[in-house]
């Protein structure tokens, strides 16, 4: 299956030279409506671009028999209840997204449902994150991408062919695409990080690019930003404290603020390449201070013939420079030197 090479043209929230960077809340908010306002207050201070949530309609995507992956609720006897117990109502999400925008955040939230879907596009999503375990539910993603709005695809249960397929109907519909590299792991391993895919898909499917990240840690997101990534999620937490089976997969907030602060160092230094003749004419003031000069090792006579016995190298850097030593040894003095005294030119026979 061959792709385009062309990157699709910028798309609200997606553009080159800038990488969206996502809080990705998910369910931290353990059914709290309180909590979620929370969480998006903390998200904007910390200077992110967007704030994302899971939206999960528990009739919708489940059944009383789906089991726990890891047990971790005490208050939820299946997965079906835990789903239940946090769900937002209509005008909740509404109220999310009102509170998401005012503070310039886009919002977000991964749905796990055509019901959900359909409610979000009422709320008004303006992008929609594909998570890993729905790649492959084609009607789901036929479902976003109707809305003809941009499609973040994460990639952490698919291998090769199942991406091709999805991108495949993504481009075909000429919807502005993002394949997200991910591992589904919590927290992730830095070996299983997985950072070679972000060129990978580049190359592969000519879109945006980015990675989801699953470390608890800033470093893959500042290490993927420095290879060009356009969006990077990262789960957060307001605590490492909090309950949740996410939370040791999360930075803090105050970790996402430094990690906000390395990407747009990183695209700072991409944005302005350095010439290197240009800069070193810009530090040539300084070039007297920093490098050095010949001068005399000890008091040295006229006629002195010169070795290198005879001279050191010192700053500043005002006489002859010390690149020029061999070019000296073997010349003749004309006048007497004291110790330190720099060597000149017209000191030479």
């Amino acid at each position: 299956m061959s792709f385009s090479t062309a990157r699709h043209a910028e798309a609200p929230g997606l553009q080159a030279g800038r990488c969206l960077i996502i809080g990705e809340v998910g369910l931290a908010h353990d059914g709290s409506l309180g909590c979620a306002h929370a969480f998006i207050d903390e998200v904007a201070r910390a200077g992110a671009d967007a704030v994302k949530f899971q939206t999960h309609i528990a009739a919708a995507e489940s059944t009383a028999a789906e089991p726990f992956r890891v047990a971790f609720s005490p208050k939820d006897a299946t997965r079906y209840d835990y789903w239940k117990r946090l769900e937002f109502t209509e005008a909740e999400w509404q109220g999310l997204a009102n509170h998401a925008r005012h503070h310039g955040l886009t919002f977000l939230s991964s749905p796990f449902s055509g019901e959900a879907v359909q409610m979000l596009t009422r709320v008004g999503m303006t992008m929609w994150k594909v998570g890993s375990g729905e790649v492959s539910n084609l009607p789901l993603l036929e479902a976003m991408i109707a809305t003809g709005r941009p499609i973040l695809l994460s990639s952490g249960m698919s291998d090769m062919a199942e991406l091709d397929k999805a991108v495949d109907r993504v481009r075909r519909a000429e919807v502005p695409l993002a394949v997200l590299q991910c591992t589904t792991a919590y927290p992730c391993p830095p070996e299983r990080i997985g950072l070679n895919m972000i060129s990978v898909f580049r190359e592969r499917y000519g879109c945006f690019v980015g990675l989801s990240d699953h470390s608890g840690t800033i470093y893959p997101g500042i290490a993927a930003a420095a290879i060009g990534a356009d969006v990077l999620e990262v789960h957060v937490t307001m605590s490492r404290g909090m309950f949740g089976p996410d939370v040791p997969a999360s930075v803090t907030m105050e970790e996402l603020r430094i990690l906000v602060d390395g990407v747009r160092f990183v695209e700072r230094m991409h944005a302005h390449p350095v010439d290197k003749d240009a800069a070193a004419r810009d530090v040539a003031p300084l070039r007297d201070i920093f490098t050095k000069s010949l001068v005399a090792q000890g008091p040295l006579a006229a006629g002195t013939v010169l070795t290198e016995a005879h001279l050191a190298m010192k700053k500043p850097g005002t006489g002859i420079p010390a690149d020029r030593l061999s070019s000296v040894v073997g010349r003749v003095l004309r006048r007497p030197l004291e110790p330190d005294e720099q060597l000149r030119a017209d000191d030479l026979e």
